[in-house]
This record gives structure tokens, C-alpha cells and sequence, in this order.
């Protein structure tokens, strides 16, 4: 049975470029996007930047463009990541498109004809200065619970307390540095709490379309209690849906200054790219929404989970419309076992990935490789990247074509044998027997489990070619019928697992038709044999990875100031309070050396006054001799967070200047202090 497919990934905020998060999202999405398609089902997969907001509108303000030319220039950098890592959006909008306005608009007005919109008075933090209520994380002040300073109006990042903006102790705008004053305002709330809300999530998140960890997570909230402000009782609380002028959004009708809250609109974002889609294609968007057979489907991550499994199906459900029947949740992606910081380089930057020409589908199979069903994080590990890579697909895979096709081509004219012996079609009859264990893997989106069952009929395939040795056949007389069968078995066996792997790596899969000469491939082409074929010339299909590209991944950032001219303008202003968070010291270089597998980096030993001595690399070694470092003065940011490298661990930067045009103006000059300073001194 056909089956007919809605599928989008979590729309990215449309303030900056994408990170390697949301690569793997999409990865993800994709592929199982893909396996779709290849079992003949119809798929309509969108997307779309998440465009509103307070966050955006200052961003653009600072830019000094309108919300809406800061958007587009953020969406226009969209494409050569989506093309770069084979990422097939059928279509990609914006929630601030005409279609987003409509869609939300008719949402709420349902929602309210429905009697589940309340309109309350809300007391929050307003700017003098800038005339405008701050959201909670443009507000800064010393936490309630610990006293830590420079916290925001939501959370302490010392002591991780949870509170209201109105709890802080001094708080201040991080706009404009002023004090805020309280305001009452009015503001719009999607009633929650409502019985008719209640019942309807209470079944809808435990009806199987949830994954097990993430259902158990979602029944907590129903049990949880409420803030005062809220009632104070057990169980789901209203949801405020509103934002005051000024605010980048959708005006809400009827209620002039009055703005959806950007999460209210994002998702809706979903449907309106959707109705942009179709009506390109000519299908009219109601009628394809109301099929019975239709399924929604969204992949998102674990952060998002409260708007994807309360607020949103519920807006759907009370206006009228289809729900998601699934809502495919996955964990974070670390580096080398850590969170994702690019201050502290262990971020992936995408760009820069392909920038090296680093082979998208290596992150492609790796990421699949490690994917499983449940909500867990994937941590990136760059010497398991190289082993799994040149391991798995070019040691197990590729090399079974790379074995055979030369003798096919040069002794039998590219022709397949259409006999294969009979070792050669029990080997085949395996491989095609397993297809639906890896088809059941990668549809319930089991990935890793997947990508080891086709390595493991790999392994079968390398067994049967060390028996059969074709290189030794080619030598002797008389043998050149077995030869050809052997080849032919290396051949066909390649191609069942290029089938298997095609929704993973959709280039290669492109490659190898265009070698073996047939058309594009269908997961039920495993089930029939290529038979009395011919192949066309073998052409590498892909290389190893090479350590030292990979490294250049992960190398530490170009150094932090450049002297007049520089070549490049002054970085934004900042206050006082953002200069005393980096600590700068005086340190002494005890000692410097090179660092073996490394043209680029230092290691020093640094004396800053501790009692002990500290461990750095520096990315100095084209510029400095480690003999002529080791004595002198330098200063350090001597409160940066440890960060593990592939040589060691780096506990601290030193600083150095440069010029933006590094070729242009080549050279890197560690900073040393006045004769005088001893380590331990702050720079002040």
C-alpha cells in the first residue's frame, strides 16, 4: 500500500547560518525521506526559516536593516549547505510569507470561536530607554537563589535556579544597560488547562505516536504544579500567546500593537510552506490535508519538545485541523564526548567541513551510523569519524567493486555472468534475504542498527572474494569462466548493497548507477537480479579520509587582535561588565615544544602564579621557535574553558595579533609585556 507523507524537520531560527545540529537533523530527515521514496510512497518534505521575533528584530536593528532584509540575507546562505550534504527539500518558505500570516490568523480565530483564548493582565520588565517589555533573556541581573551576577531573566547558568524575570535582584536591560520598571499589559493566553485540552493531549501523547522516553516525559507535565500566578494547581498551565509593539510577528486581529508570540506562529510555518509547495505543483492544499491516509510526520529535537507535544497539536486539534501522527525526537550532537561550543573549538562548522573538501556523505554514513530510534545524544568522535569511514565504506564496500570491475571490463568486455555458480547465487539469496531487516531499520529510523547489518553482509561479500581470490583466477589457465562468475557475484552483491545504502549516501548510489549503467535504483531492485548485464568503466568512487583534512576541522581559531589596519573593523562595542568576565594574566613561558602530527600548533608551559603550571597549544609554530619562546612573558586568557584536543588538553589561550588578510600579511606576534610584570598579574 502507497503511503502518502508530510514530513518536515524543526524550522531554524533565521538569525544566524546553520551549525552542524542542525545538519544532523536534516541528515536524519533526509534519509528516511529518501528510504521512502524508494519504496514507491509519496512524500511532500518541506521546510522553512523561523523568521519573527523580539531576538531578530534587535539583531536586524544592530545590523542596521529592516527584519525583513535580515532574514532574507540569512535565507540566502541557506542553499549551499542544504546542496552541499545532499539534503532534498522539496520546498523551503519562510513563516513571515503571506501564506504563514493567513494560516496563523485562521488558527487562532478558531481557537478563540472555540472559547479556549482568555485575555489577562501580565506585569512585566519594560525598557525606559528603548520603549519596549523585554523578552526574559534581554534581562540581566544577580540570581535569587546563589547571588551569581550577569544572570538572565529565566535561569541561573551558576547554580541552574529557575525563576521569573521580576525575581531578579538588580536586574538591568541588556539592550540599553538601563533599570527596568514593571508595566501591566494585556495579553492573549490558549487556555491549556481546559478540560477539553487536558483529555485530548492526555491521549494523544500515550496512543504509541510518541517515542517511549519522550510519552513518559510528556505525562510528568500533567502532574506537575502550577505556579501561583497560575492557580497553583497540579497539571497542564495556559499558554501566553502574545507580545507587545514593538515586535517582528503577526499582528494579532482585532487587537491593534498586539503580536503572536513567535512560537505560536513557527510551527504553522509547517502547513503555510506546505500550501506554497502545493500550489506550485497545482493540488489544492485543503482538500490534500483532508485525506484520511495522509500521514504528518515531524522530526525535531529534544529541546523543543513542550511546543511539539502540547501547544502544537492542540492548536491543531481545537482548530479544526489534522494533528502529526508522529513526532520523531533525537538527542544533541557532542564532540569528542563534549557539548558543542565554537569558543571553546569544539564546534563543527559545516561550511568549513565541505570548505576542505571533506566528503559530505562521510558525515552522512558516520551520523547514520550512530543514530538510533531513541533520544540520545551522538557524539561526534574525529578518530572514530576516519576508522568508521575508511573502514566501512571504503574498506568493506567500495572495494568490492574496485576488486572485480577491472577484470570484467579488460577479459569480458563489461559483461555480467548470467550463470554466478553456486556459491555465488547463496551468497546473493542472503544478501537479498536480509533486505528487510535493514528496510524495517531504517524505517523505524534505527539507523546505526541498520548501517552494522549491511556492514555485516559486507563482510560476507569480502569472505566470499579472500575464498574465491579472482586475482589468482586471472592467472591461471582455464579458469576464466569461474573468474567471470566470481566478478559477476562482486558486482551484483555491490549493487544490493548500494540499494541498501542509497538513502544514506544518494551520490555514491548516483555514481554507481551511472557505472553500472541502469537506471535509478528502487529498494525492490535488490529482490531482481542484474542478469545478462553490462557495466560500464569503473571509475574510483571514493577516497579515504585523510587525518590532516580532518584536523584542519578542529584547528583552533585564528588569533583574537589585529593591529591597525587589521583589515578587518572593530568587533562591537561591549561594556565593562562583558571586559572583567576574561580574565587576562601575565604568564611565563617555562617551556615550548612542537607538537608531532601538527605543523600549526605549540605546546607551551605556562607559569601564571598558581603554584603549578599550566598546558596550552597555540597555533604559533609557522612564526616561532620554541627555543626562543621559553623564558619570556606573554599574557593569557587565563579563565577560557579547558578544551580537549586531539594532542592533549588546552587550558587556556595565549594571546596574539594578526592581520584579517593572513596572506596578504603573513605573520602571528605573541603580545609580551613591559619588563617588570610577573606572572600572576591581571590585566586590567
Amino acid at each position: 500500500m502507497t503511503r502518502k507523507l508530510f514530513v518536515t524537520t524543526a524550522l531554524p531560527y533565521a538569525n544566524a547560518a546553520f551549525h552542524i545540529g542542525h545538519m544532523m537533523e536534516y541528515i536524519q530527515a533526509d534519509t528516511w525521506v529518501r528510504l521512502q521514496r524508494m519504496l514507491g510512497h509519496e512524500v511532500h518534505f518541506v521546510c522553512a526559516d523561523d523568521a519573527h521575533g523580539a531576538a531578530i528584530m534587535i539583531a536586524a536593528e544592530k545590523a542596521g536593516q529592516t527584519p525583513q532584509a535580515f532574514v532574507a540575507g540569512i535565507a540566502a546562505g541557506r542553499q549551499q549547505y542544504l546542496d552541499g550534504f545532499h539534503i532534498a527539500f522539496d520546498h523551503w518558505h519562510s513563516t513571515d510569507a503571506p501564506e504563514n500570516h493567513a494560516l496563523a490568523k485562521s488558527i487562532y480565530l478558531a481557537l478563540r470561536q472555540n472559547g479556549l483564548i482568555d485575555v489577562r493582565m501580565v506585569e512585566q520588565f519594560f525598557d525606559p530607554q528603548k520603549g519596549m517589555f523585554l523578552p526574559d533573556r534581554f534581562i540581566k541581573g544577580e540570581c535569587p537563589n546563589c547571588g551569581a551576577k550577569d544572570q538572565y531573566g529565566d535561569n541561573c547558568e551558576v547554580c541552574g535556579a529557575v525563576y521569573a524575570p521580576t525575581d531578579l535582584k538588580n536586574p538591568v536591560s541588556a539592550l540599553t544597560g538601563a533599570t527596568p520598571v514593571l508595566r501591566s499589559s494585556e495579553h492573549f493566553f490558549f487556555r491549556l488547562s481546559d478540560p477539553r485540552c487536558v483529555e485530548f493531549l492526555e491521549n494523544w501523547t500515550q496512543d504509541g505516536r510518541l517515542q517511549t522516553e519522550v510519552a513518559n516525559k510528556v505525562k510528568e507535565w500533567f502532574k506537575r504544579d502550577r505556579p501561583a500566578e497560575e492557580g497553583g494547581k497540579a497539571g497542564l498551565g495556559d499558554w501566553d500567546i502574545s507580545r507587545d509593539a514593538p515586535y517582528f510577528g503577526i499582528e494579532i486581529p482585532d487587537a491593534p500593537g498586539k503580536y503572536f508570540y513567535v512560537w505560536l506562529d513557527a510551527p504553522v510555518g509547517y502547513l503555510a510552506s506546505l500550501q506554497a509547495h502545493l500550489t506550485k505543483l497545482g493540488i489544492n492544499f485543503d482538500a490534500y490535508m483532508a485525506q484520511p491516509d495522509l500521514e504528518q510526520v515531524h522530526f525535531i529535537g529534544k529541546d523543543i519538545v513542550t511546543f511539539h507535544t502540547l501547544f502544537w497539536p492542540a492548536m491543531l486539534k481545537f482548530s479544526g485541523r489534522k494533528v502529526p501522527d508522529h513526532i520523531y525526537v533525537h538527542g544533541h550532537l557532542t564532540v569528542s564526548g563534549e557539548k558543542m561550543s565554537k569558543s571553546r573549538g569544539t564546534g563543527i562548522s559545516p561550511l568549513r567541513y565541505l570548505e576542505l573538501g571533506l566528503n559530505p556523505e562521510w558525515l552522512r554514513y558516520y551520523i547514520a551510523a550512530k543514530l538510533s530510534a531513541r533520544v540520545e545524544d551522538l557524539d561526534f568522535n574525529p578518530e572514530d569519524f576516519v576508522a568508521r569511514v575508511n573502514s566501512d565504506l571504503v574498506g568493506k564496500t567500495i572495494n568490492i567493486a574496485s576488486r572485480a570491475a577491472g577484470f570484467l571490463s579488460k577479459r569480458f568486455g563489461g559483461k555480467l555472468s548470467a550463470d554466478l555458480g553456486v556459491e555465488g547465487r547463496v551468497l546473493l539469496d542472503g544478501l537479498r534475504a536480509h533486505g528487510e531487516v535493514v528496510r524495517t531499520h531504517l524505517d523505524e529510523r534505527d539507523f546505526g542498527k541498520a548501517m552494522r547489518e549491511v556492514m555485516l553482509l559486507a563482510d560476507r561479500v569480502n569472505e566470499y572474494v579472500d575464498q574465491h581470490k579472482p586475482w589468482e583466477l586471472a592467472k591461471k589457465e582455464g579458469m576464466d569462466a569461474a573468474l567471470h562468475d566470481v566478478c559477476s557475484v562482486c558486482i551484483e552483491a555491490f549493487r544490493i548493497l548500494i540499494i541498501y545504502l542509497k538513502p544514506v549516501l544518494p551520490a555514491l548510489a548516483v555514481q554507481v548507477e551511472n557505472f553500472l549503467q541502469v537506471k535509478p535504483l528502487m529498494w525492490a531492485d535488490a529482490q531482481r537480479a542484474l542478469g545478462h548485464h553490462t557495466i560500464g568503466e569503473y571509475k574510483h568512487l571514493m577516497q579515504r579520509v585523510d587525518p590532516t583534512k580532518l584536523e584542519a576541522l578542529f584547528e583552533p581559531p585564528a588569533a583574537p587582535v589585529a593591529p591597525p589596519p587589521g583589515g578587518e573593523a572593530l568587533a562591537e562595542e561591549i561594556g565593562i561588565t562583558d571586559f572583567t568576565k576574561v580574565d587576562l594574566r601575565i604568564a611565563k613561558i617555562v617551556n615550548a615544544e612542537a607538537v608531532e602530527g601538527s605543523t600549526k600548533l605549540l605546546r607551551l608551559t605556562l607559569d601564571v602564579g598558581e603554584g603549578r603550571h599550566r598546558n596550552v597549544f597555540s597555533g604559533i609554530a609557522a612564526n616561532y621557535r620554541p627555543e626562543e619562546l621559553v623564558g619570556k612573558l606573554t599574557v593569557m586568557v587565563a579563565n577560557l574553558a579547558p578544551r580537549k584536543m586531539k594532542f592533549g588538553i588546552s587550558e587556556g589561550m595565549v594571546l596574539a595579533a594578526s592581520h584579517a588578510d593572513e596572506k596578504a600579511h603573513p605573520g602571528v606576534f605573541v603580545l609580551e609585556p613591559f619588563p617588570g610584570a610577573v606572572p600572576g598579574l591581571r590585566v586590567r
